[in-house]
């Protein structure tokens, strides 16, 4: 993973409805930027139904959320709708951007091998830089361990 107090790799995604998404895009803001594996799997819904749960808490701290995954822009749109998520999903399907943050891999799933982002997360301030990265999280708790580490009193 890259580590805190380096600059945020700048990206341009296309989001849930196809749009252009870049980091740049929410400078000035706080961002946790969530790589997450497959959009409707048990592990990545728990994770952005913890984030959507906690929607008013992030809010209320002025910190944005945006959900990363190979998926296409199809399964993302659904996935989205289906758990009611109000924050954006990107679609990274080639893998540069998970890359670029050093979250991805081909981990074996059942015998066959994926190429695809792995479960990770970073808290980027409003000037672009890593303040703090998680690995290895769990999905449930997620949320709540970020929230604890950005305050409330933004």
């Amino acid at each position: 993973m890259l580590e805190p107090g380096e600059q945020a790799p700048e990206f341009e995604l296309p989001d849930h409805d196809g749009e252009p998404v870049r980091l740049s895009d929410f400078r000035g803001d706080t961002v946790v930027l969530y790589f997450y594996p497959k959009a409707g799997t048990d592990g990545c819904t728990s994770e952005a139904c913890s984030f959507r749960d906690n929607w008013d808490a992030f809010q209320e701290a002025d910190v944005q959320v945006v959900g990363v995954s190979t998926d296409p822009v199809e399964e993302i749109a659904s996935f989205r709708e289906q758990q009611g998520l109000p924050f954006p999903l990107l679609s990274d399907e080639d893998g540069e951007v998970a890359r670029r943050y050093e979250t991805f891999g081909t981990p074996e799933i059942d015998g066959q091998r994926y190429e695809i982002a792995l479960r990770s997360t970073y808290v980027i301030d409003e000037d672009g830089v890593i303040e703090a990265t998680y690995e290895d999280v769990s999905p449930e708790q997620h949320a709540a361990e970020i929230l604890e580490g950005v305050g409330t009193d933004r």
